[in-house]
Formats: C-alpha cells, structure tokens, sequence
C-alpha cells in the first residue's frame, strides 16, 4: 500500500475497521471474566468456552467507525443520532446513558441531555474512551487532529473533562500506534499522548504510567493507576494505555496482563485490543478473532462507503 492510498478515506476506513475488529475482540473476551464460572479460566489463561458476546463498548465503537466512514470526520448530531438509533439496553450501558439515549431517540436534544447529567457536571465515565480508538487509527497521519476528533467525539455523551480527556488520549495512543512508520517504543508512545492531551487527571495518571513502565506487576500498577473499578476516565485510561504501551504488537501478552487485575475488565481490554490493532502487527489471534460475536450488519465493513454512510 503506498502512502496516499494508506490515507486515502479507503484505506483510513480499512485501518479503523481493523482497530475496530481489535476493540471488539477485547471487549467480548473481557466481558467473559465477569461472569463467576469463568474466574479460574482467567488466572490460567485458558479461553473460555461458546461464541463471546460484545458490549456497549463494540456497538458505540460501531457508531464512531460509521460515522467516520460516512461523513470522514466527527459530525456530533450523526453520532448522536447513531447512538441513540443503535442503542441495545441489553448491552451493558449504565443506567445514565441508556435514559439519555431514549430521550435523544424521543426528539431530546443531546446537547441539553449530555450537560445536565450528574447535576449539571457531566459524565466522568469511560464511556467516550472505550470506543475511541478506531477514530485514532482514522487519523493515523495527524495525531494531533485525532485528539481533536476525540474530543468532539466525546460531548454528545460525555461532557465532563476528565471523560473527554480520556477519549483524546486513547485516540491519540491509536495514532502514534498506527504510525505509517511503525508505533513507536512503550516510552515514547505515552509521552506522545501526555504532550497532546491537557492537563488533567487523565494527564497526570499518564506521567505516573509513564514511570511505572519497568514495573512487571500489572497488578501493582493497578493498584496505583486504577483499572475501571470506579468506571471513571481517569480511573480507567493510564492502566489501558500503560498495559497497551508495554506490548504493543503481542495482543496476546496486553490482553490477559490487563484482564488478569480485574476492574472493568470490558472495557480496559477493548481500549488495549483497539490501540493495538490499529498498528499493522497488533491484530488478535485468528482464533479469538472467530470466537468473537460478529459485528452489527449496520456496521461499515470496508466493500464500500455508501452503506457505511446510510447506517450513519
């Protein structure tokens, strides 16, 4: 693939909707270890049994890699729009956005919706990271513009500022890991994102990642950085990123340190499995790729932008 086909809208979607098949992967699989059978399977790395299922996080994903596909940047109202014509309450959702959706389906307009959550702050969740990194694979030329994208990507859900630094910077991870050269080393790939995002707790959560890098207890790095048990963005994305960063192209490896410390299992490992396959060599094994449930045919498939454009 030559350079200007690679960021040809071709071949950004191409690079999404592998980003995309790599978060769904990870979110599936994730979801697993909540359920109690399957606890011994995790400590022994052993898959568990049957077709996974994904969660909110793979549907909203879907609407993101949509949304791209069809307008080739982040339109707000087509995602909202997405969002709330997509919406599955069996997916997982918290209680927060599974009622915002309904409304934003009944005529609610998401803008009032989206600020008046939580008393007026804003959501803090993870909910505008965990589905962001395809967005950063879509922008694998220009990270700068991918944290931008993100952080529009963010408000008709997430207005609060620790959720939307939280999605900048899984996006921006995305982009420096799909780098046309190659992603960068473990160091250099969170300094990257820590000179793109604001300060914040996102932010300073980042630099602590950034010093624990030789630390080979993930469970120790967990305790210090959180891992999703809260569900908040700054609870959540310096663990992903950190788990994401040591094992870039081993989706194997970032898998099961990130999934073996517990927390919102689904969702640390879709943001991991979708940073790293957006790089060329960070695709899930072929075998946990077929076990995992099939995406929503609404979803772009990468035959071609028109369908893309009507499920938008």
């Amino acid at each position: 693939m030559t350079l200007s086909s690679e960021f040809s809208n071709a071949g950004r979607l191409e690079r999404a909707l592998a980003s995309l098949r790599g978060l769904a992967t990870g979110d599936a699989l994730g979801s697993q270890f909540f359920v109690p059978v399957n606890y011994p399977l995790l400590q022994r790395r052993e898959l568990p049994p049957g077709t996974w299922q994904w969660t909110d996080d793979t549907e909203m994903a879907c609407s993101v890699v949509a949304v791209l596909a069809a307008h080739h940047r982040v339109d707000q109202d087509a995602l909202a729009h997405s969002f709330a014509t997509h919406h599955d309450f069996d997916r997982g959702y918290g209680p927060a956005v599974n009622r915002m959706l309904r409304l934003v389906r009944e005529g609610g307009d998401w803008r009032e919706l989206a600020a008046a959550l939580f008393d007026g702050r804003g959501s803090w969740g993870n909910g505008a990271a965990m589905r962001i990194a395809p967005l950063g694979a879509w922008y694998a030329d220009d990270p700068e513009q991918a944290t931008h994208q993100a952080e529009i990507s963010a408000y008709p859900t997430h207005q609060h500022r620790e959720a939307v630094v939280g999605a900048m910077a899984v996006a921006a991870a995305a982009a420096l890991a799909a780098a046309p050269d190659g992603p960068p080393g473990p160091e250099e790939l969170l300094d990257g994102v820590v000179a793109l995002v604001p300060r914040s707790a996102v932010g300073q959560g980042l630099r602590r990642a950034r010093d624990m890098l030789d630390y080979d207890d993930a469970g120790t790095v967990a305790a210090v950085l959180g891992c999703g048990r809260r569900t908040s963005a700054h609870d959540t994305v310096p663990f992903a990123l950190w788990s994401a960063a040591r094992a870039l192209g081993d989706y194997e490896t970032a898998f099961w340190t990130t999934a073996r410390v517990g927390g919102d299992v689904d969702t640390t490992c879709a943001i991991v499995g979708g940073v790293l396959a957006a790089g060329a060599t960070g695709a899930p094994p072929a075998a946990w790729a077929e076990r995992t449930e099939a995406l929503p045919q609404w979803a772009p498939t990468g035959v071609g932008a028109g369908g893309a454009s009507a499920s938008a």
